[in-house]
């Protein structure tokens, strides 16, 4: 099975240019000040340049404003908007809309029950993300380094592509694929040496495990 991967929070030239050597399908700038891979627009627009017809690059958003769509759609022009809030599925759609991107939507996954509204969202955005629920106390609402249980999602069947998210590493991440059968997947934390410090010999081991899972 070939396996689309995506290296999110990227604030580096260096890991950019990791992701692309080795195939990353999907490049990830975030704007939430609560992450330790919060951009500027202008700096991800820089960053982004390269990535340009050679990945999708896409724009990490949490419950935004319409003047953050705007601002991110004007200034980065991504590909995909990826929103991981509490964004109902009305509110999904309105945002595509407004900036003229497709959507990634994540949802957080602690058992079976926190599936069920991923059909809401299939007429609503081009990706689904299964990422792990933070803890109640949680800053953030994801890249906090922790998985879930990935048989939750083996042999499902959904409407839209989808990717496996929290907790992957260069380590785990073909027990991944081949416990929840993913199509794609996603790495912030686990492709770093410090918060929010990506290690550009990380991301090639990641890549290159994804590729022979």
């Amino acid at each position: 099975m070939s396996v689309s991967t995506k290296i999110c929070g990227v604030s580096t030239p260096e890991a950019v240019r990791a992701a692309l050597d080795g195939g990353a399908g999907f490049l990830g700038f975030v704007f939430f000040p609560k992450s330790p891979r919060n951009l500027a627009i202008d700096a991800a627009r820089r960053l982004a340049e390269p990535a340009r017809n050679r990945t999708k690059v896409v724009a990490l958003l949490v419950d935004p404003s319409d003047a953050q769509v705007d601002e991110v759609a004007r200034g980065l022009a991504p590909d995909l908007i990826q929103l991981h809030g509490a964004e109902t599925p009305a509110r999904v759609r309105e945002i595509g809309a407004r900036a003229g991107t497709g959507i990634v939507k994540a949802l957080a996954i602690g058992d079976a029950a926190d599936l069920a509204p991923a059909a809401d969202y299939e007429t609503v955005a081009e990706h689904l993300m299964f990422d792990t629920k933070p803890p109640k106390d949680a800053t953030r609402p994801g890249g906090t380094g922790h998985s879930f249980d990935w048989t939750l999602v083996s042999g499902r069947r959904f409407r839209r592509p989808w990717f496996l998210a929290g907790g992957l590493d260069p380590w785990n991440v073909a027990d991944a694929v081949q416990q929840s059968g993913a199509p794609m997947v996603d790495v912030s934390s686990g492709v770093e040496r410090g918060p929010g410090l990506k290690d550009p010999a990380l991301i090639t081991a990641f890549l290159d495990a994804a590729r022979r899972a």
